[in-house]
């Protein structure tokens, strides 16, 4: 259609050309092509055949000017759709201001005596300055944008600069966890969600994989953008912008973080510390399910079921809802069994949370015979 259209355009403009040239510029009376042009009837038909001629020239030239017109067209979409935001705000107000300053020098220009030279010297100009404007704009754009808000304000407070919000970027562990969506669901998350390209491109190649646990935890993690940007009530925005002097994705996470000065949100590890050495805020989801579990003292009862025996002799293994690990003294004669329990101690690592009890006999008794337990190697390994 957008071709179609312009294709009309074009062939109207040729035409108009044609008309206008003949109707302006042709002599009369006169002669033209060894033809004595001397009435009005001769002369508005060779206008005639001359706004014809501009047409079927339209006619022909219109296809090849369209698709270079769709061709520019495309190239400058995807060029906008590579750059951020502030890239583009900035580089319209710096093309704003070379423009300005163009329309000023060439008031002081037009001065001079030559006016050929005056006309030349106005467009160089006015291209040179608007280019400066763009780039310098493109380039400078923090301050540029920092520089706004303060206009009217005699002492802008330190709050001034600060954004109400900071963007998320996914990494690929963390889309593929899915629990993510949970979190966004549950509003705790603000700001945007940025989704780079090179993270698609990764999951796209794990769900093409010919490994079937590989294929399902990329298909599950498309699942998740999906239920993300369809489902829930969170802006999600595709970057599409890549690193590509940069080979690992990690790296670029932390590079594009830099970037638009934006956390990561992950579950791992290693990515957490690269980051967090090269000054990127890291949010953490397994650090996050730890913070949120229920604080269990030592001294407090509670009723689970004892599933397994423990690495010790005599130990039974239970586990809470949020998958957190309880070794009972004492408990092995107990499997299958749900029973009342008294917390002894609380052991933290970094991989998570493990609780030791002994069970009890009667209201508030605990077996003279239970002793304290020290938690094994293995079990603190089996830990998450």
């Amino acid at each position: 259609m957008f071709r179609r259209v312009l294709r009309v355009i074009l062939i109207i403009l040729f035409a108009g050309a044609g008309f206008g040239l003949s109707f302006y510029y042709l002599p009369f009376p006169g002669r033209i092509a060894g033809f004595v042009i001397d009435t009005p009837a001769m002369r508005y038909g060779v206008i005639g055949i001359i706004t014809a001629l501009g047409g079927i020239l339209g006619v022909v030239l219109a296809p090849g000017i369209v698709e270079r017109v769709v061709q520019i067209t495309s190239w400058l979409e995807q060029l906008l759709n590579r750059m951020t935001i502030q890239e583009i705000v900035g580089g319209a107000i710096g093309l704003i201001i070379g423009l300005i300053i163009a329309t000023l020098l060439g008031t002081a220009i037009s001065w001079l005596p030559w006016v050929w030279i005056g006309g030349f010297l106005k467009i160089a100009v006015t291209l040179m300055l608007g280019y400066l404007g763009v780039s310098v704009g493109m380039k400078r754009k923090e301050e540029l944008l920092g520089f706004l808000p303060r206009f009217g304000k005699d002492k802008p407070t330190k709050s001034t600069n600060k954004p109400l919000y900071t963007n998320k970027i996914l990494d690929t562990s963390v889309i593929i966890d899915g629990r993510i969506a949970d979190i966004c669901k549950s509003g705790f998350i603000e700001g945007i969600l940025i989704i780079p390209g090179f993270v698609l491109e990764e999951l796209r190649h794990i769900a093409d994989s010919s490994d079937l646990l590989k294929r399902n935890r990329g298909r599950r993690g498309l699942d998740i953008l999906n239920k993300i940007r369809k489902e829930l009530d969170v802006m999600v925005q595709v970057y599409e912008k890549d690193f590509e002097e940069l080979s690992e994705v990690d790296s670029k996470l932390i590079k594009l973080a830099q970037t638009l000065n934006a956390h990561i949100i992950t579950n791992d590890y290693n990515l957490n510390k690269v980051a967090e050495l090269q000054g990127v805020k890291v949010l953490n989801i397994n650090e996050l399910a730890n913070a949120v579990k229920p604080v269990v003292l030592p001294g407090e009862e509670m009723t689970v079921q004892i599933i397994r025996d423990g690495k010790e002799s005599g130990q039974g293994v239970a586990y809470l809802d949020d998958g957190t690990m309880i070794v009972v003294d004492g408990g092995k004669r107990f499997i299958g069994q749900t029973i009342g329990v008294v917390v002894t101690s609380v052991l933290q690592t970094a991989a998570g949370r493990m609780i030791f009890a002994k069970f009890k006999i009667g209201e508030n008794k605990v077996t003279d015979q239970d002793h304290d337990m020290q938690p094994s190697y293995e079990e603190v390994n089996e830990i998450g």
